[in-house]
């Protein structure tokens, strides 16, 4: 059942993946990052064109059609299972949380498909070294959920109960 906070998690997945197709629109488009390869912004952050065939940090970069098809219906599959994980979820925290997930891996997948690749372009570095690789806004909002995840199952870790009789104190 579609409850508010299911809904607000999915609207969320929306949204993040709207936002990250409109920016990657704007860095193709108008500023022109492809063309232009890097735009300096700050000493740490610089805007810089990549593309991104393989997953985090280019790992299994597909050098191949049925490669890409591959990755394709792997994140495919990853993208279906959180969306099945926030039907099951009834946690605001966590359905807000997967919906950072899944809008991240939607426009992703959606660059994937249409392109071949994946548009990456922030570039945060302190001077040539790079703690991140280039990286966007879908990558961003798949961190963050990630983390929040992890955080609040780490929070919500069964803790000790005291089994000793509180109807004193509970009556008082």
């Amino acid at each position: 059942m579609l409850t508010r906070p299911r809904m607000a998690g999915f609207g969320l997945a929306l949204l993040v993946a709207a936002l990250d197709r409109i920016v990657k629109a704007i860095m193709v488009g108008p500023l022109m990052l492809r063309e232009r390869g890097v735009i300096d912004l700050i000493p740490m952050f610089d805007l810089r064109y990549a593309e991104n065939y393989g997953v985090s940090f280019g790992m299994f970069t597909a050098t191949s059609l049925e490669m890409r098809y591959g990755l394709i219906v792997v994140t495919g599959i990853i993208a279906i299972g959180v969306a099945v994980w926030m039907l099951r979820e009834s946690v605001r925290g966590d359905l807000l949380a997967l919906g950072l997930v899944l809008g991240g891996a939607l426009g992703n997948i959606y660059d994937r498909i249409r392109l071949g690749y994946v548009i990456d372009y922030a570039d945060l570095h302190i001077g040539e070294w790079r703690p991140f690789a280039i990286f966007n806004l879908a990558d961003v909002a798949i961190t963050f959920g990630v983390l929040i995840l992890l955080a609040r199952s780490f929070k919500s870790r069964e803790k000790p109960h005291d089994s000793g009789d509180h109807t004193a104190t509970e009556n008082a």
